[in-house]
Formats: C-alpha cells, sequence, structure tokens
C-alpha cells in the first residue's frame, strides 16, 4: 500500500513538471525505480530545457558570477573616484568636515566641539579633521561611550581605543544603558555602541559655528 501511495506520488509530481532529483527528494524512492515508473511520462523540451537553465546549482553560480561582477565594478569604481578625490587638499578636508558637523555635530555647547556615531570611520574622520584644520593635539580629545548593559564594557572601550587610536586614558567613564543591545533593531549599527569625541575650545566652536552660517546664508 504504501509502495503504491508513492507510485501516486510520483506521478502526479512528474505531471507537474518534476524532474527524477525533484521527485526523489520529495518521496524518497531511489532514481532507478522512478525511472520504470515514469518511463512512459517523459517531460517537454521545453521543460527539460527549463529545468537545465534553473537547476539550484546554476542558478548559485549565476548569484556567485554576478557578486564577482558587482565587486569588480564597485573596485573599478572605487579605484576611479580615488585618483579623483585623494589627495585631500587643506580646504576640501575642511569643508568635508564642516558639512559633517553640520549634519552630525553637536551645536548646544558654546565652549566645545563634540560629535557622536557608531561607525568608527565617522569618529576618525573627525578627529583628523580636527588635528588637520585647526592643530588640535591628539592628547586634547576625550571620549565619551553608550555601551548596553549586556556588552563587555572593557573588550568595548579596548575596541574603540583601537578603531580611532586614542588611548584607553582618554577615556570618560562610560554611560550604561539599562537596556539590552539585542532588542534594539540596528542591523549592525549599534553592534560596539555610541561612541562621542569632545575637544574643548571655545575660539574653535565659533570658527566653525560661523563658517556653518556662511554656507546656510549661500
Amino acid at each position: 500500500m504504501a509502495r503504491l501511495k508513492d507510485r501516486e506520488r510520483a506521478l502526479a509530481l512528474r505531471k507537474g513538471g518534476k524532474s527524477y532529483s525533484q521527485i526523489r527528494n520529495e518521496t524518497g524512492v531511489s532514481k532507478s525505480t522512478l525511472s520504470y515508473w515514469l518511463r512512459d511520462f517523459p517531460l517537454s523540451a521545453d521543460r527539460i530545457r527549463e529545468l537545465r537553465d534553473w537547476n539550484e546549482q546554476r542558478i548559485e553560480k549565476y548569484r556567485a558570477t554576478r557578486r564577482i561582477n558587482k565587486e569588480n565594478r564597485l573596485l573599478s569604481v572605487y579605484t576611479e573616484q580615488k585618483k579623483i578625490l585623494i589627495p585631500l587638499r587643506s580646504r576640501d578636508l575642511f569643508l568635508a568636515g564642516l558639512f559633517l558637523y553640520w549634519g552630525e555635530g553637536s551645536k548646544s555647547r558654546e565652549s566645545r566641539l563634540s560629535i557622536s556615531n557608531t561607525n568608527p570611520a565617522i569618529i576618525k574622520f573627525f578627529k583628523k579633521w580636527c588635528m588637520q584644520s585647526f592643530s588640535i593635539q591628539p592628547k586634547k580629545f576625550r571620549i565619551h561611550l553608550q555601551l548596553y548593559s549586556d556588552m563587555d564594557i572593557n573588550r568595548e572601550i579596548e575596541y574603540w581605543s583601537r578603531k580611532i587610536k586614542i588611548p584607553r586614558s582618554q577615556f570618560i567613564r562610560p554611560y550604561i544603558k539599562k537596556s539590552s543591545q539585542n532588542r534594539i533593531n540596528h542591523k549592525g549599527g549599534y553592534g560596539h555602541g555610541t561612541c562621542n569625541l569632545v575637544v574643548g575650545d571655545a575660539r574653535i566652536w565659533e570658527r566653525v559655528m560661523m563658517s556653518i552660517r556662511v554656507i546656510e546664508d549661500l
């Protein structure tokens, strides 16, 4: 009885356009047995061509080829843009940092520059901007992290210290949120918390704010 049910199911799948391999995966019946049961039910030439063109291995190969092509295309664009953009002139760097600060920087404290982000690259660029545009010494930077209760605090401090190349001695005691990072839908964005880089200098703050006002008045 069980064998009869397997045969009936295999026949129904075959009439639905399934290949031997697909039917075998769904029924567990050997390919040789399926060949005997279904010998009078060949697939059409169009269906055979369709199965050949869209089998899992071919699809995966197609996806891999597209991925490699995209990576190569992006690398080519990256190389082209790097030739155009690098090296940055002093004015270029100043304007880039100014627009970054306009969008992301703190503007409420008149005695200091401050920017917060989850991306170490943003913090590193802000640090570079401060040093090259305003001759700020590295020892003047202070780092304040916002972390979560389920994080390894020492490991996260070490992570940020290594990424932005600022010693731990310049890190202020981090603020620890009671909530868990696992409860936040961040797609990895908060994986190491939020880093706030601060440098105190009222005169530089004034220069930055007035430069932003110049841009606003365009």
